[in-house]
């Protein structure tokens, strides 16, 4: 996987991290730091002693709106990890731009566990289980009025179809790109009849953590909000094989529309994923193609 995976990319080496972490929050001086190896786009992560992690925005933002996102972030993460019915990360601290670093950074608890991956668990029934409740749980949080604003995944379909083209575009090196033409076409005009629930919007494997095969831990729950609820939908093709995808859908009653719509939007995420990271992210790189490649088997 390559360092660099966006054009605005800020570098934090180690000694940065040691730095900012020593001098805004010295409780934590002495705590042994390392970076993690990650899948992450958004965030570079380290360790910090048995039972903390340090995440760095590693992307420029305006200075202001990047700790107003940390302070909205950490309120989410709050509200997920009390609902979830596995551990979550919980918000410890928020550190201010020094030393060169330019955005505010943050500091949560630590969690054990592997991170899943496409394939090593496709075919269990247990963990498909398992990501159905944790989405039936999500589902029961209050909304309290809160509806989707903005213009990412969880709205309108039909909004991403200008991206769902570049990423197509960018893609006839890799994928039979007038197959998946057709299926987004079908997809994309799938109707919605069911209101905004609350949604962690972003169940691919590299956010969620297994041991002996099971789900034990979610990650990156900051973005936890009002949503399309097909929108966790994407977890079916994400991670689940044939044999694990029905018991997923039984448990959580899908309908036809439901469903459908769950698979435009792992579609949309995937997409980009299989294309926009093909040389600087392995693991999204091959979740994208793994993904495609299920939507369109499973149309035929």
């Amino acid at each position: 996987m390559g360092e660099v995976m966006h054009n605005d990319d800020v570098a934090v080496s180690e000694g940065l991290a040691r730095t900012l972490i020593d001098s805004q929050f010295p409780d934590y001086a002495g705590l042994a730091l390392r970076r993690l190896p990650s899948a992450g786009t958004v965030n570079v992560i380290f360790r910090l002693g048995p039972r903390l992690t340090v995440r760095f925005p590693r992307r420029v933002s305006d200075t202001n709106a990047n700790r107003a996102a940390l302070e909205r972030e950490a309120a989410r993460a709050a509200e997920f990890a009390d609902q979830s019915p596995v551990v979550a990360p919980r918000p410890v601290g928020i550190g201010t731009p020094a030393h060169g670093y330019p955005m505010a950074w943050s500091i949560q608890t630590w969690l054990s566990g592997s991170t899943a991956s496409p394939t090593a668990t496709a075919d269990s029934t247990e963990f498909a289980r398992d990501l159905a409740d944790l989405i039936s749980a999500l589902r029961t949080t209050p909304t309290r009025g809160r509806v989707f604003t903005g213009h990412g995944r969880g709205g309108d379909l039909r909004s991403h179809d200008d991206w769902v083209e570049t990423c197509l575009s960018n893609s006839e090196h890799l994928l039979d790109v007038p197959a998946l033409r057709r299926l987004w076409s079908r997809l994309r005009t799938t109707p919605r009849d069911r209101p905004d629930h609350m949604t962690h919007g972003d169940l691919i494997p590299g956010n969620l953590l297994v041991a002996d095969g099971r789900l034990v831990g979610v990650l990156d729950t900051g973005g936890f909000g009002p949503a399309d609820p097909s929108l966790d939908l994407v977890a079916a093709w994400h991670l689940l094989g044939d044999r694990a995808r029905d018991p997923f859908r039984d448990a959580l009653d899908c309908d036809d529309t439901e469903w459908d719509r769950g698979k435009a939007w792992a579609f949309q995420q995937a997409a980009g994923a299989a294309w926009y990271y093909e040389v600087t992210n392995h693991d999204m790189h091959e979740m994208g193609m793994t993904t495609l490649h299920r939507l369109l088997a499973s149309e035929e």
